[in-house]
């Protein structure tokens, strides 16, 4: 898998537009979105096993609530799995969480994105929960993956990012408008 430090891979995959555009219909409700798309801005990149599944929704829409405070954070959320834009929009329009999703919802359905970041379920062949924070220059700062069946915290991504972001020494549990350590204080004290 990739990790910190890494690039992250070069892409292009079709997306469901966010908001209300991605409910306009096949033709209209298309985009592509590629490792270039949103240049110069943070990236958060969650990967989900299979629409039309149980916990797979409850973490969609937990990002999206957040979805302005990454924007505040000159981040952008690209949500992304195994099926095809038709199957993400499908799932949109029957789905009422993820229905006006804000966010796009990117189709790796070649898996070669989730190959080339080494995340796919070895047996499901689908991609596992990953998240990862990427740098305005394209490189990894944070990678999680959990298994097929527990659900990830998008609350705690928002943390990590924001102590990515202020480029200190972040303690255990530090949340934003937190002081970062200073170890010069911390050896005048020993």
């Amino acid at each position: 898998m990739l990790t910190v430090g890494d690039k992250f891979p070069a892409f292009k995959l079709s997306a469901v537009k966010g908001g209300t555009e991605g409910l306009e219909g096949p033709g209209k409700s298309f985009t592509e979105i590629s490792n270039d798309s949103d240049a110069g801005k943070w990236k958060v990149v969650f990967f989900w096993p299979k629409d039309f599944t149980f916990i797979c929704p409850t973490e969609i829409a937990a990002f999206a609530k957040l979805n302005g405070e990454f924007a505040d954070r000159d981040a952008v959320l690209y949500g992304a799995s195994t099926d095809s834009e038709f199957v993400h929009l499908n799932w949109r329009v029957h789905n009422d969480d993820i229905r006006n999703l804000a966010i796009p919802m990117l189709a790796d359905t070649k898996r070669e994105l989730s190959s080339a970041l080494g995340i796919l379920d070895k047996n499901e062949g689908v991609a596992l929960r990953a998240t990862f924070i990427v740098d305005p220059d394209g490189t990894i700062q944070w990678a999680s993956v959990n298994g097929l069946n527990v659900g990830r915290n998008p609350q705690e991504v928002l943390r990590i990012l924001d102590a990515l972001q202020t480029d200190e020494l972040c303690p255990c549990n530090w949340n934003k408008g937190d002081a970062g350590l200073k170890p010069d204080e911390l050896f005048k004290a020993a």
